[in-house]
């Protein structure tokens, strides 16, 4: 109790008016992704858990194309539009597919095109919010306030499903994406408000009314150069192995059980709703002390071991139950403590790595990891292995995975993090 006044007192200390205007621009975004993502999930295991990979093929060669687009963006339009620029333009799109599902909620075309959307959605309305965190926290900020900010998200994602449950009986799954575009579009009020903030130069915070400038392909030079932004990228691809297994299995066991688009919605909005319930306990109470107390590194050390044992469990009762238990538990750990201390990483960085390389890490990396990964889940199915043997496999990359955390932590602590 002690240690949460304490943090409490030291958060109040870093403007509340930022960190009031930050949780309900994050909550709002979080709130309109979780109305679409039991819908998008829905629909994709109506097309057939065979399908996840091709649509996750399709996922990574729309981000090859987009992310040049967005680098050119991102150097010319200053940051003061570029948020609101791209929610706009997201939030316009979905409701287009309401628009579509008006017509026919169960057309496999529109499905599938859904999918794609709603991820390169999520991924870069996320890339781009934490982007902007980076840009307006210090790093000493940064550890205090992300788990808080973060829980903005999770608070977003159990109103978001409670929506989606809200809007379906009555309005279907059309009213669901009306509702999730609007919610997108009031993500524009908090940013207006934030980028009025003035702060002075000295605090070292970037200048939001120039755009961060240089070369559209320089998000993929500074990758190559930087171990650290290459570890950064290796955590990303081999957690997104972890998780398209665990996303796949779970896939097929929900096309099995409900044969409705609309029930397997519901299905995926209720693991929505355990998933954010437990991650907002987990960033109100454990992230901003663990990062204060024992830093960015040995937590996200240790948020990778804890992952390792949800699949020991798995190799010892490899069912349904554990299944979805694990699959709990992992987005838990992802979005309670993995990602909040991931986008740490990024505020002892320049603008242009904070935007460019993260929005490509975020984005074409991890989408591509997800494709290969489809594809390798495939492969291994194909030749016989087990739930068990799988789980097996897994255990063995959180092993590599908490290696690599350590040594990324390492060089944020050389450049002058905690």
């Amino acid at each position: 109790m002690i240690e949460q006044d304490t943090l409490l007192r030291e958060t109040r200390s870093v403007d509340f008016r930022r960190l009031a205007l930050s949780f309900s621009y994050f909550a709002l975004l979080l709130a309109s992704y979780y109305m679409v993502r039991p819908l998008r999930d829905a629909l994709a295991a109506g097309s057939g858990a065979a399908t996840i990979k091709y649509l996750s093929s399709m996922v990574f060669f729309v981000m090859l194309a987009v992310v040049p687009i967005f680098g050119a963006f991102v150097s010319r339009v200053s940051r003061v539009w570029l948020l609101p620029l791209t929610y706009g333009f997201f939030s316009l799109h979905l409701a287009l597919f309401g628009t579509v599902f008006l017509t026919d909620p169960d057309a496999l075309w529109a499905g599938r095109a859904f999918y794609v959307w709603t991820t390169v959605f999520n991924l870069f309305v996320v890339s781009v919010f934490w982007s902007f965190m980076a840009d307006i926290w210090r790093e000493e900020e940064g550890r205090r306030v992300f788990g808080v900010i973060a829980a903005g998200g999770s608070f977003g994602g159990l109103c978001g499903p409670l929506l989606t449950h809200a809007l379906l009986p009555n309005y279907g799954i059309a009213g669901v994406a009306f509702g999730a575009a609007a919610l997108l579009s009031l993500t524009i009020v908090p940013i207006t408000l934030l980028v009025r903030e003035r702060r002075p130069a000295s605090d070292g915070i970037g200048i939001l009314s120039e755009p961060v400038g240089g070369e559209i392909f320089a998000g993929i030079k500074r990758l190559v150069r930087s171990r650290y932004l290459l570890g950064i990228a290796a955590m990303t691809v081999f957690g997104s192995l972890l998780g398209m297994i665990v996303y796949i299995e779970l896939a097929r066991f929900a096309s099995t059980v409900y044969a409705t688009s609309t029930a397997r919605t519901a299905f995926f909005a209720t693991r929505d709703l355990w998933v954010n319930g437990l991650s907002l306990f987990v960033q109100l109470t454990v992230v901003g002390l663990l990062t204060r107390h024992y830093g960015v590194r040995s937590t996200l050390t240790a948020s990778v071991l804890a992952s390792s044992l949800a699949f020991i469990a798995l190799t010892v009762a490899p069912v349904i139950g554990v299944l979805v238990f694990i699959n709990v538990g992992l987005r838990v750990l992802e979005f309670g403590v993995g990602k909040p201390s991931r986008d740490m990483l990024y505020t002892v960085l320049d603008p242009e790595a904070k935007y460019k390389t993260k929005n490509l890490i975020d984005t074409v990396i991890y989408r591509g990891s997800d494709a290969t990964s489809g594809w390798i889940h495939d492969g291994l199915k194909a030749l016989g292995a087990t739930l068990s043997q799988l789980a097996v496999l897994c255990v063995a990359i959180t092993a590599a995975v908490a290696v690599i955390a350590y040594r990324v932590g390492s060089g944020y602590r050389a450049r002058g993090g905690h």
